[in-house]
């Protein structure tokens, strides 16, 4: 199976995983979004995708200077909306504090703190620079019913360019990701999604249906770069039933899962 080699051209940026994306089939879906509990389906092209990328990062750059050195700390559920904002701050060349397995206690060290709107209430009695909410709705609208400190991120990026250009040119050796006490650079993010990608068997073309849950758990490489490093899309699944999964396998097209073992499909890590 193909793979991205993360020693090409301008491979040294997990961003730049998006844009191999952009330039393979930029109309072809890449990420579809299930919530098993409310009943959503929200689907996104590469070019989609690409498009609340750099609204995003325009959004962190120009309104709370995200750049080399800064560090944005992530309160967000595995979603279509979280791919966005962790490789819009990877853009921007900064740091993104994980905080999927974390205690908020931790967030406080972060320049800013992008949250779900469930996690926001505790957030707001730290010592936290800036603040951003996110209603995580599937048309992208704003927070219902929210009256607290925190902006909303999504009456904010709409105002925002459809195209980015960092102030600061990304250092590929510069800290990318922090969960706990594991740390990789920016680069190390490329590699680290490739060789993971290449040990689970993913390959160029492959479609995943990802469990959210297990995602989670997996962390942003296992559950958005690694498929963007081989090439693949994914189906990610959020309060999943199981019963109707094998169904929604066949009606997208999956070719692989990660989280869930269903008949006639190979599940990554296992059957590579």
């Amino acid at each position: 199976m193909a793979h991205i080699d993360p020693t090409g051209p301008n491979i040294t940026n997990p961003v730049a995983l998006l844009d191999a994306s952009l330039r393979r089939n930029a109309a072809a879906p890449l990420i579809t979004y299930y919530d098993d509990a409310s009943g959503e389906r929200t689907e996104l092209s590469a070019a989609t995708l690409a498009n609340w990328v750099a609204k995003t990062a325009n959004l962190l750059q120009d309104e709370f200077d995200v750049t080399a050195g800064s560090t944005v700390a992530v309160a967000l559920p595995v979603h279509w909306q979280t791919a966005a904002v962790l490789l819009a701050v990877w853009g921007c060349g900064a740091t993104v504090l994980d905080t999927a397995a974390q205690d908020d206690g931790r967030l406080s060290g972060a320049d800013v703190v992008l949250a779900s709107q469930d996690r926001l209430a505790p957030l707001e009695e730290l010592d936290v620079p800036e603040l951003l909410g996110l209603s995580l709705h599937p048309l992208g609208m704003g927070m219902a019913g929210y009256s607290g400190p925190a902006r909303d991120f999504a009456l904010e990026v709409r105002t925002h360019g459809d195209h980015f250009a960092p102030w600061q040119r990304p250092d590929p050796v510069a800290p990318g990701l922090r969960v706990g006490e594991l740390e990789l650079t920016l680069g190390g993010l490329v590699e680290a999604a490739s060789e993971l990608a290449r040990r689970m068997g993913l390959g160029a073309g492959d479609r995943v249906l990802v469990d959210a849950r297990v995602a989670a758990e997996a962390g942003p490489v296992a559950w958005l770069l690694a498929p963007l490093a081989a090439g693949a899309s994914m189906v990610l699944v959020s309060s999943a039933e199981v019963s109707g999964l094998a169904q929604r396998a066949a009606s997208e097209r999956v070719t692989a899962t990660f989280g869930h073992r269903l008949d006639g499909i190979r599940e990554l890590g296992r059957d590579a």
